[in-house]
């Protein structure tokens, strides 16, 4: 996914978030190429042991200069209220324009005018380059600037804790015409007109920073420059991206885009950008997320369990007494992980095990946990045993609303959400509006409701029913990282699971009568082949939706569209 395209992506900065940050406008500047393909204009920067941007390939831009602000009188082709209108300012938006204008002919040569002696001025860029001030230069030669021809594009702010920060706004604008860009040789070494997918070719190499690549990868859908300016003047105040730093398992720090699983949770345990937050899931380690919150991941990373399955530690702060979630599976793993778990949870005792459901890799560790530490059990047995591990036997059955009193300042509240199970319980933190998600909200898939046990119209009424928990802030889930902004996935969910039931029924009328792994190829065309096997149960789960609904029925192993079905 691009970044650039994450609207609603969780934890997006605020204004205290570009504190400290040089104002910066870029221009990325396009041309058709010979195929008709847009080709955009890159510069190579110089090679300098102060610069974090040594040597990396850039659009023309720079930060915005004093004088800026005085060249608005001197645009056509925009306004000051309509650029504050689009940028999202109070005031000043046109210094941007002027600022990205005048960096593009600083740097490239490149003069966007309407009016006045542009072949003059070209002939003087080497004035304003040894330091000349750009408006003597545009009063010289009776310029007019062409703010008209830029469009706003994006919005990057560089991420805290980088010595150097800013908040960068981009256009868009074609190369003008009869004009050949002329790197000035001091900023800039070379310049290039590469397509945004040649730019990114592994064997090219470039050295681009984040908002390079994730600007290309976003000019790489358009087939014309025309196409491209057209997207960017629809757009309406594009969110500020902002990354994060985070570091991998073996302490290397980059930069974390809006779009990557880690974001939101970095973004909760380190808003000052130290760097110290793991944007992996490595196996075993705990995670601290708050005084009253630990996650320890299993090492059962596979196909069904993505990253691994989350077992959390919840707590009263400063308190000895320790919930464990979710224990994990009964496998080749089961041994580390449960002492990693108790190890995680010293000097404090573990005096109770959660499961939010019994299938194989949340709930099989907990009776061996349950030996090691006398914690009773606490979660609901599935309808049917299919799929589930059917060694849980609960001391204790949870009703829909019942709360656990872990101690001051923590309670846990089961939120009864069948439909991936039959039994499955979420349990929302109340202190922290924290929703231990278990399996019926993933990160980065969706999850298989596998009839009998899952019911597809029941997983949907339950996801409906996290709208209406007040205070909800972040989902804690079973596999993956803290997911900020609930009510926006939840939403997303519900919209991809009807968008998914329309191609069920689609192509069941247009099949007639078929199976439900007949229809697969067709349903999840998007999915690839080796999982189609597994799409089949979510598949059948929908055709028994349609047919409650009055849309479908079967008969004799197939599947029917009833003609009569309602609309």
């Amino acid at each position: 996914m691009s970044a650039i395209a994450a609207v609603d992506k969780p934890a997006r900065p605020d204004d205290r978030d570009a504190e400290g940050a040089r104002r910066a406008a870029s221009v990325i500047v396009l041309r058709d190429g010979a195929d008709g393909a847009p080709e955009v204009l890159l510069l190579r920067r110089a090679e300098r042991a102060d610069d974090m941007r040594s040597g990396v390939w850039v659009f023309p831009g720079g930060v915005l200069d004093a004088e800026d602000e005085t060249l608005a009188a001197r645009c056509d082709g925009d306004t000051e209220a309509h650029a504050n209108e689009r940028l999202g300012l109070d005031t000043g938006a046109l210094a941007y324009s002027v600022a990205a204008l005048r960096e593009c002919f600083e740097e490239v040569g490149l003069l966007y005018a309407s009016a006045g002696d542009v072949d003059g001025a070209a002939r003087e860029r080497a004035l304003v380059r040894r330091g000349e001030d750009f408006v003597a230069l545009c009063e010289r030669h009776h310029l007019r600037l062409d703010a008209g021809a830029l469009a706003y594009h994006s919005h990057w702010l560089t991420p805290p804790g980088m010595p150097k920060r800013f908040d960068t706004r981009f256009f868009v604008a074609r190369a003008p015409q009869g004009q050949a860009p002329v790197v000035d040789a001091g900023e800039a070494l070379e310049a290039a007109w590469l397509t945004p997918a040649q730019a990114l070719e592994k064997q090219r190499a470039l050295k681009l920073l984040p908002v390079t690549r994730e600007t290309l990868k976003d000019l790489a859908r358009f087939a014309s420059v025309a196409d491209c300016l057209a997207d960017a003047r629809a757009r309406r105040q594009p969110p500020r991206m902002m990354p994060r730093l985070g570091r991998d398992a073996a302490g290397k720090v980059r930069p974390v885009l809006p779009g990557e699983w880690a974001y939101a949770e970095i973004a909760r345990l380190d808003p000052p950008g130290l760097g110290n937050v793991c944007f992996e899931l490595p196996a075993l380690q705990p995670v601290r997320l708050s005084d009253r919150v630990t996650r320890i991941t299993c090492a059962n990373g596979s196909v069904m369990t993505g990253p691994g399955t989350n077992t959390y530690l919840v707590r009263s702060p400063g308190s000895q007494e320790v919930t464990v979630l979710d224990p994990g599976p009964a496998d080749a793993h089961t041994d580390d992980h449960l002492q990693a778990v108790v190890a995680a949870a010293a000097p404090g005792k573990i005096v109770r095990i959660v499961v939010t459901h019994t299938h194989k890799d949340h709930s099989p560790a907990a009776l061996r946990l349950a030996a090691l530490t006398g914690a009773p059990l606490i979660g609901r047995v599935a309808a049917h045993p299919e799929w589930q591990d059917t060694t849980f036997h609960p001391q204790h059955t949870p009703v829909d609303g019942e709360r656990l009193a872990l101690g001051p300042g923590a309670t846990l509240r089961a939120v009864a959400t069948p439909g991936h199970a039959s039994n499955h319980v979420c349990w929302l933190l109340e202190e922290e509006g924290l929703l231990f998600t278990g399996d019926h909200v993933m990160q980065g898939s969706t999850v298989v409701i596998n009839p009998p046990d899952g019911d597809m119209a029941t997983y949907l009424a339950s996801l409906e029913k996290l709208l209406a928990i007040d205070g909800l802030q972040w989902f804690a889930p079973g596999h993956g990282f803290l997911m900020a902004e609930p009510q926006a996935e939840v939403r997303r969910l519900v919209l991809h699971r009807l968008a998914r039931e329309a191609k069920v029924a689609a192509a069941l009328q247009a099949a007639a009568s078929s199976t439900a792994e007949e229809l697969v190829p067709t349903v999840y065309g998007d999915v690839p082949s080796s999982r189609h096997a597994i799409a089949a149960r979510s598949l059948t789960a929908h055709l028994i939706k349609l047919e409650q609904d009055g849309r479908a029925a079967r008969e004799a192993g197939l599947w029917h569209w009833r003609q009569e079905a309602r609309a």
